[in-house]
């Protein structure tokens, strides 16, 4: 074969070359639409396996269509969690400050509230500390008892409950969401007689199905029982937060305005009951699901705090949680997220990352040992100051519930369960269960010295 005769570059040989001109590049194919969250709550996990394939961080089209980003990945949420060019101030909300949102959206109470979550630097350890204290370490450990007895009495209840049920009992109803409110309302000094509104106002708030006026309507009543709340304390004052802060507010050189008051105990029940119901609730559908996971705490070869962090892990209580906001266009993972573009904290996304948590990353696994910490409590200075509380109160919840009623299961398919109606929340609207036989206090005792005690 003369070299007139060899194979054109990329040619078989035999074959004629490719006379024809080169075509012209294709053009970059367009970008996906940004992700469309569904406001009813559906599909949290499907939600989260789409967005942490999309990339470490995925423009979103929040309700109204207001364009956002979420991080979805461990690593890029925990750097971006702590990164000093990215703020919690809503001053910092390019389309909030232009106008550009309407009245009634359904998040802007997370973007406004005057508290801890809405502040930096200097403004956010002034109004974190009275939080910090009021959940410090000895604080929460000195709970213990009470919590105890809170739960011992409510297990009392659900027997009873059960039987008017025909064997049933919504137990998110009947002991998860009454153990954490007792609680936190004992704490900060929130009478009896506020709760339940309270807990159906905060529900209202976070929702992101609620029309415009509704919103709004709830943010106005949440708002005057929050100061009914405030009224009782200031007539009776007690050993609680509220009564503390209303001093700290009547002094001199007050540290917190009344605005700031108001926010900061919105903040403290909204949380400081709502991620511990949800947690309870999540972790017990997890257990019933997953027998052979409650076997092995049973047995001793797991404990409850295992069950606890497993569940914050693989189905956060918090899926979505808003807002952060890049002070700069900033690259996260290659995706530019502009400037005063309202940002996610994916928690249900990063929580089952292959690249921090395995191959198996959607697998409940109570004996995981994972190289890193979840994120489901935050990272960085706006970690959830209540989060010691809420794994206290989680751990004591499921290790009494389920050495009391050691059959307990769910009394409907968990298809059949109806999730919460928001994208920033994970759980379910009820959690009908069969609590079975009722071994009695004797059981709970026993439990307490077990090895999955812990």
């Amino acid at each position: 074969m003369t070299e007139a005769d060899a194979p054109a570059p990329g040619t078989a040989p035999g074959s004629a070359p490719d006379a024809s001109p080169p075509s012209p590049s294709s053009p970059p194919s367009p970008p996906p639409p940004p992700y469309l969250f569904d406001v009813t709550g559906a599909g949290h996990r499907e939600a989260a396996q789409e967005l942490r394939a999309r990339g470490p961080a995925v423009p979103v089209q929040l309700p109204g269509g207001v364009l956002g980003h979420a991080v979805t990945r461990h690593q890029a949420l925990r750097d971006f969690l702590i990164h000093p060019e990215v703020a919690k101030d809503a001053c910092h909300f390019a389309a909030l400050r232009e106008g550009r949102i309407p009245p009634g959206w359904p998040l802007t109470t997370f973007a406004t509230v005057d508290g801890m979550t809405t502040a930096d630097g200097a403004d956010h350890r002034r109004l974190r500390e009275p939080a910090v204290k009021a959940l410090s370490p000895r604080r929460v450990a000195a709970l213990r008892p009470r919590v105890e007895r809170l739960t011992a009495e409510l297990l009392d209840g659900l027997p009873a409950l059960a039987a008017r049920g025909g064997g049933t009992v919504d137990l998110r109803h009947a002991f998860a969401y009454p153990l954490p409110m007792r609680v936190i309302s004992e704490l900060i000094g929130v009478d009896e007689e506020f709760r339940d509104r309270l807990h159906q106002l905060s529900g209202l708030v976070v929702s992101t199905v609620i029309d415009p006026e509704a919103a709004l309507s709830a943010n106005r009543e949440l708002v005057e029982v929050l100061g009914q709340v405030v009224a009782a304390r200031r007539a009776a004052p007690g050993d609680d937060l509220t009564s503390a802060l209303i001093a700290a507010c009547g002094e001199a050189d007050a540290r917190l305005s009344e605005r700031e008051l108001i926010g900061t105990l919105l903040l403290m029940i909204a949380a400081g009951h709502q991620t511990t119901l949800d947690l309870i609730t999540n972790a017990v559908r997890a257990l019933c699901a997953h027998r052979d996971q409650l076997d092995l705490v049973r047995e001793g070869r797991a404990a409850w705090a295992d069950v606890v962090e497993e569940t914050l892990r693989h189905d956060s209580p918090v899926a979505h949680f808003p807002f952060r906001y890049p002070t700069r266009d900033l690259d996260v993972g290659g995706t530019v997220i502009p400037r005063g573009t309202p940002v996610l904290a994916s928690y249900a996304a990063a929580g089952r990352d292959p690249e921090a948590y395995g191959p198996d990353a959607d697998r409940f696994d109570v004996t995981r040992r994972p190289a890193v910490r979840h994120l489901s409590f935050g990272h960085g200075p706006h970690v959830c100051p209540g989060a010691p509380l809420a794994r206290l109160e989680a751990r004591i919840a499921l290790r009494a519930l389920f050495t009391r009623f050691p059959d307990l299961d769910l009394a409907v398919p968990e298809a059949e369960l109806r999730p919460l109606p928001t994208f920033v929340g994970n759980s379910v609207a009820e959690l009908p269960v069969r609590p079975g036989r009722d071994v009695g206090t004797a059981g709970q005792d026993a439990s307490a010295t077990s090895p999955g005690a812990g």
